[in-house]
This record gives C-alpha cells, sequence and structure tokens, in this order.
C-alpha cells in the first residue's frame, strides 16, 4: 500500500530539489556514456568528409576517417558505432547486389575499424534502401514491395556483416520473417555470438527527411513505406511485433523515431523487460540544432535533457548525433 502524504506544510516537496547534493541523491534516472550508440555515415574515397547541409555538425567520411571517428569514440568511452553507407544512384540497381557484396562500403568500414579499434561494439544496418535504386528497404515488383524474396537477401547481407566482423546486426527493414530467417543462417554458418537489434517498432515517419539525404536515398526513393513500416497511429501492434521479433531470436530491441514515441518505449520496457533501445532520428536531431544555431536553444542543455528522456522512459541505451558531443559533457561531470 502506497503511503498517504501528510499534509502541507509537514510534506514539502520542494526539500529534495533544494540544493544539488540533495538533487544527486534522489534522482531516479540517470545518463552515462555507457548508454551512446553514435550512428556515422560512411562514403567511398580516401581523407574526406562531406557536410551533410540537413544535419548540421554531421558528415560523410571516408573508411579512414570513420576508423579515426571510432579511435575518438572510444577515447570518449562510447561503447558503440553504427555504420551507414552513403551510395550514389551510380551504384543502385533494382537486384541490390551490392548489398550482400564482401567489398561494399559498410563491410570495409566494419574490418577496418575492427582492426584499428577492436575493443568497440560495431552496429550495422539491414534494409537494401542503401542500395536499391527505388530507395526502398525492400525489392519492388510490380510496385509492391515483397516481403519473402526481400528476406532471402536480407539474410546475405547479415551473413555478409557477421563474416566481416560486425557484432551487432540492425535489421530496419520491416519485413515479416527477416529476425527468426537471420537468426537460423547465422547460427548454421557459426556466427553464435553476433547479436541482433531489431528495428521491431518502425515507425513510417516523416522524421527520417535528412537521414535520407545522408545515405543518398531521397532521390531513389518511390513512393512511401507505408505498407511496411507501423502506422504512427498504433501503439498495441509494436507490442505484437516486439513479442515476434524476440521469439524468432532477437536479442535487443529498437523503437525508432525516438521522442515522439516514448510511450512506446515505456510500454516495450514494461511488458518485457528486455533490452530496449531508441533512436533519436535525423529529423529529430536537426530540429535541435536549428534551434540552437538560431539562438533559441541552450545547445548543451536540450540535447543532454532529450537524451535523459529516453532513459526516463526505459531506454537502456540511444543511438544519436549527438554521441561524441554529450560524451564530452559526461566525461566532465
Amino acid at each position: 500500500m502506497k503511503p498517504t502524504l501528510a499534509p502541507f506544510p509537514a510534506t514539502r516537496l520542494r526539500r529534495l530539489r533544494a540544493k544539488p547534493a540533495i538533487r544527486r541523491l534522489s534522482r531516479q534516472h540517470r545518463l552515462s556514456v555507457d548508454d551512446l550508440i553514435w550512428p556515422i555515415f560512411v562514403m567511398a574515397g580516401k581523407d574526406d568528409e562531406h557536410a551533410i547541409s540537413s544535419m548540421p555538425g554531421v558528415t560523410r567520411k571516408t573508411v579512414d576517417r570513420a576508423v579515426k571517428a571510432a579511435q575518438e569514440a572510444h577515447k570518449l568511452g562510447i561503447p558503440a558505432l553504427c555504420i551507414f553507407p552513403y551510395t550514389g544512384m551510380e551504384e543502385r540497381t533494382e537486384d541490390c547486389a551490392l548489398a550482400w557484396s564482401p567489398d561494399n562500403i559498410s563491410n570495409q568500414a566494419i574490418r577496418a575499424i575492427k582492426d584499428a579499434v577492436p575493443e568497440i561494439a560495431i552496429m550495422t544496418d539491414i534494409a537494401l534502401d542503401p542500395y536499391n535504386i527505388n530507395g526502398h528497404d525492400g525489392f519492388v515488383e510490380n510496385g509492391r514491395i515483397v516481403n519473402d524474396r526481400t528476406v532471402d537477401a536480407l539474410v546475405k547481407m547479415a551473413l555478409a556483416q557477421a563474416e566481416a566482423g560486425a557484432d551487432i546486426l540492425g535489421p530496419s527493414d520491416m519485413m515479416d520473417g527477416r529476425i527468426g530467417a537471420m537468426r537460423k543462417a547465422l547460427e548454421a554458418e557459426g556466427h553464435i555470438d553476433v547479436a541482433i537489434l531489431s528495428y521491431t517498432a518502425k515507425y513510417a515517419s516523416a522524421f527520417y527527411g535528412p537521414f535520407r539525404d545522408a545515405v543518398g536515398a531521397s532521390a531513389a526513393l518511390t513512393g512511401d513505406k507505408n505498407t511496411y513500416q507501423m502506422d504512427p497511429g498504433n501503439a498495441d501492434e509494436a507490442l505484437r511485433l516486439v513479442e515476434r521479433d524476440l521469439m524468432e531470436g532477437a536479442d535487443m530491441v529498437m523503437v525508432k523515431p525516438g521522442m515522439p514515441y516514448l510511450d512506446i518505449c515505456r510500454r516495450v520496457k514494461d511488458m518485457y523487460g528486455v533490452p530496449t533501445y531508441a533512436y533519436q532520428v535525423s529529423g529529430e536531431y536537426a530540429m535541435m540544432q536549428a534551434a540552437i544555431q538560431n539562438g533559441w536553444l541552450d545547445g548543451p542543455k536540450v540535447m543532454m535533457e532529450s537524451l535523459l528522456a529516453f532513459k526516463r522512459a526505459g531506454c537502456d541505451g540511444i543511438l544519436t548525433y549527438f554521441a561524441p558531443e554529450a560524451a564530452k559533457l559526461l566525461n566532465r561531470m
């Protein structure tokens, strides 16, 4: 039975807010560097990086510079990077064969980073959109995104990434049955320690726009992704997806986007108690950066408050473009 609060003035809740030391003692949720996963974009070339105009402060990096970013992340204590490839229209095809090539830019980056910084965990993205001439996460046949043929391709992507040295696979495609198919193939090929962080509840969101610029998918995309990504009006469906993916062999689950869907994060954590992550996506980052650069918001404060919100909602970790900046602040605390 919960205690009943004594009447005022015996109960003054401001007592626990009166001094910094008391606030620290009574704080329920804390953010640490261990909670951060840093998404980075890799591109072909050497010793170069290109600014992404819709994501201030974020760049596409060549593999050698991605290695330097990994070394920086390791020094800051960031436990993991997530690699996303930039591919131009000239590299995109209908058969998406580059997606599972051992020598695609993602797999080159995995090998180079693991060679240079073996201690850092490498997470990947598994979806066809960076390689698809249509810009979709799956194969398009007669205007329809087909499921089972796409799953076969995603399994090949998973195996190629595992063989390159990835520690965590991130299927972001939202095809039905892909987790079970990947887990079975990984086990069969001896990759028993490779984890799957499933983008379980990935919504068909307008907050992804800048990301599509970053990976070169904006010009390629035809139509929308509503037939495979979740409807923003649905919440119970997310729980069904989590249960299915866990049964199929997912080790961790993700909600995407992050801040507009903190209610989903909370429900997932409360219901299943499994490692639960969220992606503070490009649109969330871009909105805050725009306000920060205009002087409308205090950058460090709003960044840290936004990240703490994920912890309060039950998340075990956050994919965020703020990771290096947040880590520097946390290391000084």
